[in-house]
């Protein structure tokens, strides 16, 4: 089995970080889509995975990782679940409010019914955080769960933090504030994202990087990491089959 230097390891990731897209997102985030069909997608990400996140991350500092990474962990979950790093509320929390400025109410996003391949998204996900290794469950919650296809960007090329102007310019372009009329003041969830996410990106690869250094570690991430991707592709496409989109 193959050891990779830390520098073909992350190429490895970064590759396939590359490939988290999808063909839905231009409609999306774009002017054309309705408001039902956004409660279809809003929901089942809610459902999936925002509302739950720092219980996942908890998850995986529960296995009592090296102190470093405890540390690390820590931080995640304490913005996570309380905002501490930045605007004082949890990101959950934040998500709702952006909803409730779309004119969705909260009671809507209570006993959502995951659609089949959410299901499956989230149930590996459990099995993630809850059976495997910390370093593969970290490097899955971490680096894809957060991560984004601009993180070959953000990594090789960081960006410098922004400032408030710069955030506030941002939120303003962002297509629901442009496409859906949602009023800035609902969208402090990108503003705490703009906040701390760059830092999150490089303290995700660091981590990682860091202590899978055994073959046999390296290529447990990959394949994981691997594995999401196919499993967020097909959650993915659930949700537009279920919005009436078809990939042209």
């Amino acid at each position: 089995m193959k050891k990779f230097s830390t520098e073909q390891f992350r190429e490895q990731l970064l590759s396939i970080m590359d490939r988290k897209d999808h063909w839905a997102w231009t409609h999306f985030s774009g002017s054309k889509v309705t408001k039902n069909q956004l409660r279809i997608h809003f929901r089942q990400e809610y459902a999936v995975y925002v509302r739950d996140f720092p219980v996942l991350l908890a998850r995986v500092h529960g296995k009592n990782p090296p102190r470093e990474v405890r540390g690390i962990l820590a931080a995640n979950i304490y913005e996570e679940d309380t905002g501490g790093l930045s605007l004082g509320r949890s990101h959950p929390d934040l998500f709702l409010a952006m909803m409730m400025g779309l004119g969705f109410e909260r009671t809507e996003f209570r006993d959502v019914e995951l659609l089949s391949s959410s299901r499956v998204y989230r149930e590996w996900l459990d099995t993630i955080s809850l059976e495997r290794d910390w370093v593969v469950a970290a490097a899955v919650l971490t680096i894809f769960v957060e991560g984004s296809i601009n993180d070959r960007q953000e990594i090789l090329h960081p960006s410098q933090k922004k400032t408030p102007a710069e955030i506030e310019d941002l939120v303003k372009k962002h297509p629901l504030v442009q496409y859906h009329g949602l009023s800035p003041t609902y969208m402090d969830l990108v503003r705490a994202h703009h906040m701390v996410e760059p830092g999150h990106r490089h303290t995700a690869y660091h981590m990682v990087l860091t202590h899978a250094v055994e073959p046999e570690q390296q290529h447990a991430v990959i394949d994981h990491l691997k594995e999401a991707l196919k499993h967020w592709l097909n959650f993915r496409d659930g949700i537009a089959r279920a919005c009436g989109l078809r990939e042209d």
